[in-house]
């Protein structure tokens, strides 16, 4: 368990502390995998430590991976209380894209604009920002805010977070028809997302129509197969 853990849940009794501990590591463990059981063991940790961040940020964000955005968002408002730092503006924006209040995620995205966020966090407003105006059948200004992103990368973006926003950029291109514009930056975001966060590699497949599909009843028939030219 990582130090900061530790020292946040010193403050405990020894006995809680060890039941807390236990109940975080297994929502670590679980979040990718089963989130919903994940998010079980945080809200037991949540009830006996409320007041520590750590705990709080584990229920906020196996909450979000189970689709809870409701708590999620409770959370997040929570830690940022906590703790002072603006950096879950851009999840709490997505909790209220999730829940359908796109203005919402708008007013946000405008708050997040006036603190200084590390670039990752910057590239996850901007996505926020144009799902929500793609949300309101503003497709044109979606586009345009993902435009000029990707024309001016954020300083010192990890290369995840540029993939992400090629990606961004590209799925709302094809949205807007622009299938061949879509396929040149899908294939820019596959170059930059080396442990394929995003399925960048398979829509690229797609557009190029390489995609196969068969039933699971004929595998047996497929085995050593070669795939047919598009």
């Amino acid at each position: 368990m990582h130090a900061s853990v530790r020292a946040e849940l010193r403050g405990l009794p020894k006995e809680l502390a060890d039941i807390v501990a236990a109940h975080l590591v297994a929502a670590g463990r679980l979040v990718d995998e089963d989130p919903e059981l994940a998010y079980a063991h945080a809200e037991a940790a949540r009830r006996r430590a409320a007041r520590l961040p750590i705990v709080r940020e584990a229920a906020a964000e196996t909450a979000y991976a189970a689709g809870h955005y409701d708590v999620a968002l409770s959370e997040f408002r929570a830690l940022r209380r906590m703790t002072g730092t603006q950096d879950y503006l851009p999840v709490m924006a997505d909790c209220e894209r999730a829940l359908g209040r796109p203005h919402n995620a708008l007013k946000l995205a405008r708050e997040a604009e006036r603190v200084r966020l590390e670039p990752a966090l910057r590239v996850e407003i901007i996505i926020v920002e144009a799902g929500a105006r793609r949300d309101l059948g503003q497709d044109d200004e979606a586009q345009r805010i993902l435009e000029r992103a990707v024309s001016v990368r954020p300083e010192a973006a990890p290369a995840f977070a540029v993939a992400r926003l090629r990606y961004a950029y590209a799925d709302a291109l094809l949205y807007a028809g622009k299938d061949s514009e879509a396929h040149q930056w899908f294939v820019a975001a596959a170059k930059l997302d080396h442990d394929q966060e995003t399925d960048a590699q398979q829509r690229v497949d797609e557009l190029d129509g390489m995609v196969i599909d068969y039933n699971d009843e004929d595998d047996a028939d497929v085995d050593g197969a070669q795939p047919q030219s598009p």
